[in-house]
């Protein structure tokens, strides 16, 4: 569905798995919110965007001595089994997009790909892969279903570069698919997110509750 997007923030082995290198409180718990989410749109043919840290050693999300909120302990390192994805968020035939330098056909390829796509970033925020806001540019949704982790992190530098970037864009919050560092953060965010005109909504509510059905008969 070309006017519709489902934007799959960082679920990789790190974070949600308990013994990753950086799990997030209760991420475990959402994977069958993520599964259901997943196959439908996929069952639906609905293309997803999946972020994903790629890390080396030197990038300045880590730090020897982190603070927590701008720098972390070592996690989602290039090649490591905490960098992948989660089964629940498998994607299908996914075009990786790198972060290293601006690819001017990189929106042409998004475009004519049958998949998904699997955007690399090497800090929180997903626009610093500069070829992130072409691609969206160019797939030009009508809307948008994000979940995934943190709220507080890279899902709130998602929703902030969308907010600024795509602001016509519909943009649908998937509470119960999503987990933060920090809840009471979370819930705040959740609060102002709610009041700029994004809408909070469950899985149940993508996946049965036809808040998506005039997407998907577009």
């Amino acid at each position: 569905m070309a006017g519709l997007l489902f934007w799959d923030v960082d679920t990789q082995a790190d974070f949600i798995e308990p013994g990753g290198k950086l799990p997030i409180p209760g991420a475990a718990g959402i994977r069958p919110a993520l599964k259901r989410l997943t196959a439908f749109a996929h069952d639906h043919r609905v293309r997803i965007l999946a972020s994903a840290d790629d890390h080396v050693a030197g990038h300045r999300e880590l730090g020897d001595r982190p603070d927590f909120v701008e720098t972390f302990p070592p996690h989602c390192m290039r090649g490591t089994g905490g960098q992948k994805k989660i089964p629940e968020t498998a994607l299908l035939n996914p075009l990786v997009i790198e972060p290293d330098h601006l690819d001017s056909a990189a929106p042409a390829r998004a475009q004519g790909h049958a998949g998904d796509l699997l955007l690399h970033k090497h800090w929180f925020d997903v626009f610093t892969n500069p070829n992130v806001l072409p691609i969206v540019r160019a797939l030009d949704p009508q809307a948008i279903v994000m979940y995934g982790v943190a709220t507080d992190g890279s899902a709130r530098y998602a929703i902030e570069g969308l907010a600024q970037h795509r602001p016509h864009t519909r943009i649908y919050f998937v509470t119960d698919a999503a987990r933060a560092f920090n809840p009471k953060l979370a819930e705040h965010l959740l609060k102002e997110w709610a009041e700029e005109g994004v809408r909070l909504v469950t899985a149940e509510e993508i996946v049965d509750g036809g808040v998506l059905e005039p997407y998907l008969a577009a």
